[in-house]
C-alpha cells in the first residue's frame, strides 16, 4: 500500500506543481490586508524587493514610480516588497515606509509588508521566483519580471538599472496588448 501511495504522488506531484505560479501566492499588503496575487493575473509585474536606506534607493524608486506611471496600471504593475535582509537598509515598520515612499517618491504602485526573500523564513512567494528563475537576491533591488500567466521570465540584480531592464518589460507589455486586441 505505502508504496502505491508514494508512486501516485510521485507521478501527481509535476502536474500539481505545474498549476503553480507567481500569481497563485497570498500576500500581505502594507497596510495589512491579505492580497491574491491573482489580481494580478493577465498583466505582467515587476516584483522587486525594496529598500529605503540603500544607495540604490533613490535611483530604484523614481524609475519605478516613472515606470508604473508609463505603462500601469492595466497592463502592468510594480509590486514592491521591503526587506531587511541586505545592510538592514529597511528597519522602519510597515507605516512609516508607507509614509517614506508616498510623500518622497509618490509611489503609486502596490506596496506590500516587509519579508524575508532569502533563507528558511522566505516568503513562499519570493521562494517560488528563486525556484522558478535559479537567481536568489543577494541585495536590494532584485527585480523578477512576470509574464501574464504568473511565470517568471527573467530576473536582474541591483546593478541593473530599471531603464536598462526597460526594453524587456515593454516588449512585454506590447505583446499583451497586441495579443488582447486579436481576442476582440
Amino acid at each position: 500500500m505505502f508504496p502505491a501511495v508514494l508512486l501516485l504522488f510521485f507521478f501527481l506531484a509535476p502536474s500539481l506543481q505545474k498549476d503553480r505560479d507567481f500569481y497563485t501566492f497570498k500576500v500581505v499588503n502594507i497596510r495589512g490586508k491579505l492580497v491574491s496575487l491573482e489580481k494580478y493575473r493577465g498583466s505582467v509585474s515587476l516584483v522587486v524587493n525594496v529598500a529605503s536606506q540603500c544607495g540604490y534607493t533613490d535611483e530604484h524608486y523614481k524609475a519605478l514610480q516613472k515606470l508604473q506611471r508609463d505603462l500601469g496600471p492595466y497592463h502592468f504593475n510594480v509590486l514592491g516588497f521591503p526587506c531587511n535582509q541586505f545592510g538592514h537598509q529597511e528597519p522602519d515598520t510597515e507605516r512609516e515606509i508607507d509614509s517614506f515612499v508616498r510623500k518622497q517618491y509618490n509611489v503609486s504602485f502596490p506596496m506590500f509588508s516587509k519579508i524575508a526573500v532569502t533563507g528558511i523564513g522566505a516568503n513562499a512567494a519570493f521562494k517560488y521566483l528563486t525556484e522558478s528563475s535559479g537567481k536568489e537576491p543577494d541585495w536590494n533591488f532584485w527585480k523578477y519580471l512576470i509574464g501574464p500567466d504568473g511565470k517568471v521570465v527573467n530576473s536582474w540584480g541591483p546593478t541593473f538599472s530599471v531603464e536598462e531592464i526597460k526594453p524587456h518589460i515593454t516588449d512585454l507589455v506590447r505583446k499583451l496588448i497586441l495579443k488582447k486586441k486579436e481576442e476582440l
